[in-house]
């Protein structure tokens, strides 16, 4: 490889591992698409899916060490949940990185935008109460979803070459009910013992470039300590909407590059329906928010006289 092409890698670490650290993810939501296009797009060698699952692995494990690292001082982990969630997360990933050997790359492809499409919806939706200044101690969870939680997305996530935070934060905004920041500072470290398995997986079957690894997981150290500095003075609204973008991005720009293969036809079906189907669950939770906001106010009179 030529010095470019790892000056390039250094600086796309760097990006994700920003982005790490400011939205509480490993970086390989970003990581992927720009090492799959980046490169071929300045004119440097092309990198396939197997090989990028492979690099991001080790580079979402020094993005999340590092962004865990920030978000501890900044009081956003809470240590019960990421026992729970490391613990099986772990696990799955283990099984998913050893797995993904006998998988295809457009398998691999396909699996890592349903993931990022699921995740973006989510995402868009609006949280109720979410308290900004919660404290840990005040976070409770049923640690029965967690476990499961943690199970399932640690095995998509060893597919692709993911701690999976990209996954695990609307999962525990929506249905775990954890607050904001302290989601994205958990999830990071849920992530770390994710991708700690992975890459074991991974370098078990032998599908990860060392060279290319580290010179872009140096870059992500970097990178995270900037953005985790960053996202404490970012309002947790904004945060959330910039990770939705992003995911939504990456799965729209994943899902044509795989679809692509199949024609014009089914490429314009599915950025279609992408958009339909994003919008279309936007606009139902808006309304039922809206519906449950209202409510309140019209039963306030009487609950003031049955006082």
């Amino acid at each position: 490889m030529t010095p470019v092409f790892l000056a390039t890698l250094f600086i796309l670490g760097l990006t994700g591992g920003f982005f790490s650290g400011l939205l509480g993810i490993g970086g390989g939501i970003i990581m992927i698409p720009l090492l799959l296009y980046i490169p071929p797009l300045l004119g440097l060698t092309a990198l396939n899916m197997k090989m990028v699952a492979g690099i991001t692995m080790v580079q979402s494990l020094a993005g999340s060490l590092s962004a865990w690292l920030i978000h501890r001082r900044n009081r956003f982990v809470h240590r019960s949940l990421v026992l729970v969630m490391g613990s099986s997360s772990l696990a799955g990933a283990l099984i998913g990185s050893v797995w993904s050997k006998h998988l295809s790359g457009n398998t691999m492809l396909g699996i890592f935008a349903g993931l990022a499409l699921l995740a973006s919806a989510l995402l868009f939706f609006p949280i109720q109460n979410d308290d900004e200044e919660i404290e840990l101690t005040d976070v409770h969870f049923s640690k029965t979803l967690a476990v499961l939680i943690g199970l399932i997305v640690g095995l998509l996530g060893g597919i692709i070459g993911q701690g999976g935070a990209f996954l695990l934060i609307p999962l525990m905004l929506y249905i775990l009910r954890i607050p904001t920041r302290i989601a994205l500072g958990s999830s990071v470290a849920i992530s770390f013992l994710s991708a700690l398995a992975g890459f074991f997986g991974k370098w078990g079957t032998e599908q990860i470039p060392f060279l290319l690894a580290i010179v872009l997981a140096s870059g992500a150290v970097l990178g995270a300590q900037a953005g985790g500095k960053v996202s404490k003075l970012v309002q947790t609204t904004t945060l959330r909407a910039i990770l939705a973008v992003l995911i939504a991005g990456t799965a729209w720009r994943m899902g044509f590059s795989l679809f692509s293969r199949f024609g014009t036809k089914t490429t314009l079906w599915f950025s279609t329906g992408t958009f339909a189907v994003v919008g279309v669950f936007f606009v139902i939770y808006r309304m039922r928010s809206k519906t449950r906001a209202d409510m309140p106010q019209q039963n306030h009179p009487l609950q003031q006289n049955n006082r």
